[in-house]
């Protein structure tokens, strides 16, 4: 498969407005272990082996286990695994990124504002769509792990 051209070379001012959500997204109060979960998810539905590649590396380095990173894929069979708060996290990550299926279920969103509030799951809805933004880049372009 051969890479397309570069979103930042070809579209500059496109790519720095996405990069200016992970920046605000660097600054809510989202756990950073939380980012990188939510980044994986997400990665691992659409697809995308190069964000794929980037991320799991990138939990590993502040912490995330092997182990953990082993079962995300299946982690409602590994719920011991998972906090009540990543499980909340997670479930959000799968609607909002499968958002075609079915929506935003009133369960997965009510358990989002029990744990989190408004702020905070707010926040965490747009790290989900940022790096669902992202796949779609890295998936449409064909962009490889290097």
């Amino acid at each position: 498969m051969t890479a397309r051209f570069s979103m930042k070379s070809v579209q500059p001012a496109a790519y720095q407005a996405i990069d200016a959500i992970d920046n605000y997204i660097d600054e809510t109060k989202i756990d950073p272990l939380h980012k990188e979960l939510i980044r994986i998810r997400a990665s691992q539905l659409n697809g995308c082996a190069y964000c794929l590649n980037i991320h799991n590396k990138d939990a590993r380095k502040i912490g995330e286990t092997e182990q953990r990173l082993y079962v995300l894929s299946a982690w409602r069979e590994a719920r011991n695994w998972f906090t009540d708060e990543e499980q909340a996290i997670l479930a959000l990550t799968e609607e909002i990124t499968l958002i075609a299926n079915h929506g935003v279920s009133d369960e997965v969103y009510n358990r989002a504002i029990e744990l989190f509030g408004e702020e905070k799951t707010a926040q965490l809805y747009m790290a989900i769509i940022s790096i669902n933004i992202w796949n779609r880049i890295g998936v449409g372009l064909k962009m490889q792990p290097k």
